[in-house]
């Protein structure tokens, strides 16, 4: 009896079985196929990414299920042609508190120097120190509000004397990158050193460095403008008075190989060679930056400064060695006078812009901040790009050339050749505060004849030009800006208002 009661059971619990299976599986595969599609449809109408396929978009869904890691690459390649860019999702784009400034000087320097720091220092904004090889004297204190708090130097001299170090005061120089980094690296990204006497345009600083992963080894630096000095020292160094920058992780294992490096090469006389020498035995190379000047050039550099290339201008030196850039100003002037521009704008700082008056067949070319050009005929970017030959070499003047690293133009009195110069005057904002306003004042008389190849439109009669560009700070520098004369006729006044460059426009 319970024999044939459990052969019945049985029998029924497999019919029950085969059903279930037959149905739940059933309706189980239709809810996954119909899920699919829903989500394939999903994807092809919420995701218009014309880079991202809805295929792709479902891979990469089921790479997150199996691969639990969001960065499948955790150690890129440096190699690769993007590692030097910071990713997309960074939430803490870099900024001036990311920065810090070691300045090196002397307590004799100072006295005369610290006007040119204090033009571009922010108290209470700017990170860093000037690092002194004396303590100030009575007159130096109190101390400026004005001025980079200041550090003494180490006294390293048991070290220079063990190594029998042929350059002391160069040994000094190099140690500061590690008394710096000592007094200042929290949240810092970026190590910037200088002179007593450098220039820096830290909002273009700021923003060239942002486009750089600061967790990656980088030596930026600036190269000389004299072929000759990069030759006796080296073309693979950076130059200090233009500035050099460190990321933050090669900053600090410079800092902790300090002594051993010192020790390593007590027979260089220069410091930044021997900076140079350091990083690179760290296994890092060189990356020349061209908006870092050096300035070892004499004389008047209003023609370098006036053909500047298409690049943000981040830094001068060596001003005490060149002639005021400003006519009928001295040199602490005239460095005050090319900061007044910079705290408008300085992602237009000394950025070339041309534009012609057709009419009279002139040619304006503006560099920012600074300087406008007239020449009395049509003459094409390709041409106005070089600087004028205003300066001399830093040296004596080799007998032959090259004598610099960039290509420049003769300064030859012509008619056709020679500009009418005008410097910045006066800058604002105009009412609406859409535009800024900048006056150029002639500096002197040409005393030429008209061009004849122009039509001999003689512009002695212009003796101001003002100049308006937008508000906003220009990021691009992919092509330059453009430009309209929109008032000449007549008057001894030129107006000038820039613009983008039209589709195929050229300048020429």
């Amino acid at each position: 009896m319970l024999s044939l009661f459990a052969s019945k059971f049985n029998t029924v619990k497999e019919n029950f079985v085969s059903l279930f299976d037959k149905y739940f599986v059933s309706g189980l595969c239709k809810v996954v196929l119909f899920s699919g599609i829903v989500l394939y449809l999903a994807s092809i109408f919420l995701f218009k990414d014309p880079n991202c396929s809805p295929s792709e978009f479902l891979e990469s869904s089921n790479s997150r299920l199996t691969n639990p890691n969001p960065n499948p690459n955790p150690n890129p390649s440096p190699n690769s042609s993007f590692s030097h860019f910071i990713s997309s999702n960074e939430t803490n784009p870099t900024n001036l508190s990311h920065l810090v400034f070691g300045l090196l000087g002397s307590e004799k320097a100072w006295h005369y120097r610290k006007s040119y720091i204090e033009s571009w220092w922010r108290p209470k904004i700017t990170r860093g120190y000037l690092f002194l090889d004396e303590k100030p004297k009575w007159n130096l204190l109190p101390w400026s509000k004005n001025s980079p708090p200041y550090k003494i130097s180490d006294d390293i001299t048991k070290l220079v004397q063990e190594t029998q170090h042929v350059a002391p005061v160069m040994a000094r120089m190099v140690h500061g990158i590690m008394e710096l980094f000592r007094e200042e690296h929290e949240g810092v990204r970026w190590v910037v050193m200088g002179d007593d006497d450098s220039i820096f345009f830290v909002d273009n600083m700021v923003d060239v460095l942002a486009q750089y992963d600061h967790t990656q080894y980088y030596y930026f630096g600036g190269q000389s403008e004299y072929i000759l000095s990069n030759f006796w020292y080296s073309f693979s160094q950076g130059f200090g008075g233009a500035g050099f920058i460190l990321s933050y992780p090669l900053a600090k294992a410079l800092a902790e190989d300090m002594e051993s490096c010192l020790r390593r090469y007590p027979f260089l006389r220069s410091a930044d060679q021997i900076t140079m020498a350091c990083i690179v035995d760290l296994g890092v190379s060189f990356s020349p930056l061209k908006g870092l000047h050096q300035i070892d050039l004499r004389g008047d550099i209003s023609g370098l400064l006036s053909s500047h290339p298409k690049v943000p201008l981040m830094s001068l030196h060596h001003f005490d060695a060149i002639a005021p850039i400003f006519p009928s100003m001295n040199r602490i002037q005239s460095t005050k006078q090319l900061m007044k521009a910079a705290k408008f704008d300085q992602s237009r700082m000394l950025q070339q812009t041309i534009c012609y008056h057709r009419p009279s067949n002139w040619s304006f070319s503006i560099s920012w901040g600074y300087s406008v050009h007239i020449y009395e005929k049509i003459m094409p970017r390709s041409y106005l790009q070089y600087p004028i030959e205003t300066f001399d070499t830093w040296n004596n003047k080799p007998q032959n050339p090259p004598y610099y690293m960039f290509n420049t133009r003769s300064s030859a009195n012509d008619s056709c050749e020679t500009p009418h110069v005008f410097f910045l005057k006066s800058i604002g904002e105009t009412w609406n505060k859409n535009e800024i306003w900048a006056t150029y004042s002639r500096s002197a008389v040409r005393r030429l004849p008209g061009c004849s190849i122009g039509g001999n439109h003689p512009a002695n009669y212009v003796n101001r030009i003002q100049v308006y560009s937008p508000r906003t700070k220009r990021t691009r520098m992919d092509r330059c800006e453009c430009c309209d004369i929109i008032h000449i006729t007549g008057s001894n006044k030129a107006k000038v208002k820039f613009r983008e460059c039209f589709n195929k426009e050229k300048i020429a």
